[in-house]
This record gives C-alpha cells, structure tokens and sequence, in this order.
C-alpha cells in the first residue's frame, strides 16, 4: 500500500478495468460507490472492496477515501468530480475531463482553492511506452520534430440508443475516442495555433468520423482520424528531421514502437512489459504527486487538460455538434 485509499464512482467497464489493474498493483481500494446499492454491492464482491454505497454522496462523504476516480459518462464528469472535491476528496476523472472548456476550468478552480489534486484520466500518457518517446524527444533523437499523426478508430455500433450516439451523454467520436490522439498531438507538439476539422454526423447528430488538421509552433503539423464506423490501424507516427517514432497497434495501449532513420535503419526497439491493461501508471501518478505535496500534475497538467477541452470545443463548433447540457 502507497498511502492513498482509494474510492471508484460508478460500476462500469471503465471502472471494473480500473479497479481490476487497483488490484493488480496492490494499491488501497477500499470503497464503491454506484446509484443502486445493488450495484454497488455486486461490484464490491467482484473486487473485494471493504465498502459499498448506494449513492455517489455516500461515497463522498465516505472518511476513511482520500481520492475517488470517476468513472461516469462524460457529462457526468463535472458534477461528480465537483461532489468528491468539495467532500475533500482528490479526484481522478476519466476522460474526456468533462464536456466542455467551462466545467474544466470550474473543476481547476476549486481544486486549487481546497488544495486538492484533480487529474485527468488519460491513462495513456503514463504508460511506459510513452514515457520512453518523451525521453527520446528530450534527447534530440528525433531532430526537429515536424509531424505528428494518430487514429482512434473502431468499429462499435450505429444503433441510436447506444451510449456512442447519445448527444445526451456526450455521445460522438470525439469525446469517446478522438480525446486520445488529441491528447496525444498536444503531448507531442503542444498547444495548436490553428485548427481545421471535418466529420460526418450520425443520424442522432453526434460525430460518427472526425478528423483534423492542425498546426504548430515551429510550422509543425498534426494529423488525427476518430471514427465510431469503422476499424483503422490505430496505429502513430512522430516524424523528425533525423527519425522518427512508428507507434505499433494499438498505440494508445502498452505496445510497441521503433525509432527508424530517414534510411529505414530501426535504431531501437522498445516492446512493452505491462501487467493487466496499464491503468495503474496514472493511479501511481496521483499518489506520487499527493504524497509530495503538490497538486499539480506533472504528466498532464489539470491546466493542459482544460486547454484540451478547448480545443475540442473549437472542433465541435466547426462540425456543428453541441451537447443538450450546453443549453
């Protein structure tokens, strides 16, 4: 055990996932909190958690949880994460961090005025594969970095009802999918000076397909494909002027990648070594950044997550797509 006890709201598959990779860590785990107490009861069996709550407030108020992962749909995210700041509690929140720029900045404010970590759960920029191209970057084995492309595509479901297609819940690419090679661009490039984006809408309205165009200082550009329609490689690629970085399937989970020279020489080779899915990096990151007293984190910044949420709000103004919790 680390310190930390943690606190999971909700009892989806994000959440079992999370819980899941908890365990396999060895990290405290020890209450759930769901809107039914039977369901809360059932996902504190599967998981061996000492407590069960029926409603999110219980959770919240729960003394003996110091941080609580959120692991609501999307617009949710706001609320929930605003229940377990003002109990007190540090809070890690899946992602996309919420629906829009506002509630991200509203969630950074009042984490900062009660001292509290807020984090966004982009698990994927804790990874080890991850970790490794950041330190090649900072090392120049790249050059000049000029391009950076990424897909998230995956074959799901056009059936309306589905949590995907339900503007209601966020529903869409973007959100869902397209947060992670967005997330991605900015890790690598940083913020973008100008954005182009297309989509096709589905028949509810929310993005099917998604992609962008954007640039970057220096004159970098960024490519990023999401689609809900159709399975792509879900593969990346970061493009220098002495090499560049090919990010294996699924690039967004523990995998592999090479550093390849403009003359197709592979310079090296890292394969990934992770045991269960990989979430436990982002846990361990928030209980390193607590116990040294800062409230900042330092992978990806709560700052860094609301610009995000900006520059998803810029995309969705371009495709015409609104959320019925944006009035």
């Amino acid at each position: 055990m680390t310190g930390l006890r943690w606190g999971i709201l909700a009892t989806g598959g994000i959440a079992a996932s999370f819980a899941a990779d908890l365990r396999t860590e060895g990290l405290d785990l020890v209450a759930v909190g769901s809107r039914s107490q039977e369901s809360a009861d059932a996902f504190a069996a599967r998981f061996d958690i000492p407590r069960a709550h029926g409603s999110y407030e219980a959770l919240a108020a729960d003394p003996d949880v110091d941080i609580i992962y959120v692991a609501t749909p999307h617009p949710m995210h706001h609320a929930d994460a605003r229940l377990a700041l003002e109990h007190g509690k540090h809070a890690l929140v899946e992602k996309a961090f919420t629906v829009n720029r506002a509630e991200a900045d509203d969630l950074q404010s009042l984490a900062a005025e009660n001292g509290l970590l807020i984090m966004e759960a982009m698990w994927t920029r804790y990874l080890p594969h991850m970790i490794r191209i950041r330190e090649l970057i900072a090392e120049g084995a790249l050059g000049e970095i000029r391009a950076v492309t990424a897909d998230h595509t995956q074959l799901i479901t056009s059936d309306p009802s589905h949590r995907l297609n339900a503007l209601e819940l966020g529903g869409g690419a973007l959100l869902d999918l397209g947060i992670y090679p967005i997330s991605f661009i900015w890790d690598i490039l940083g913020e973008p000076e100008t954005i182009k984006a297309v989509a096709r809408l589905g028949e509810t309205g929310a993005d099917a397909e998604v992609a962008t165009v954007m640039t970057h200082a220096g004159g970098a550009v960024s490519t990023s494909l999401s689609s809900a329609r159709g399975s792509g490689p879900n593969a990346a690629s970061i493009i220098g002027t002495e090499a560049r970085i090919d990010i294996d399937r699924v690039w967004y989970t523990p995998t592999s990648f090479r550093v390849v020279g403009p003359d197709g020489t592979i310079r090296e080779s890292y394969t990934s070594e992770v045991t269960g899915r990989g979430m436990q990096y982002q846990a361990l990151a928030a209980e390193r950044l607590v116990a040294s007293d800062t409230i900042e984190g330092d992978v990806l910044p709560i700052a860094e997550s609301a610009a995000i949420m900006g520059t998803l709000d810029e995309i969705r103004a371009q495709i015409g797509v609104r959320y019925p919790s944006e009035g």
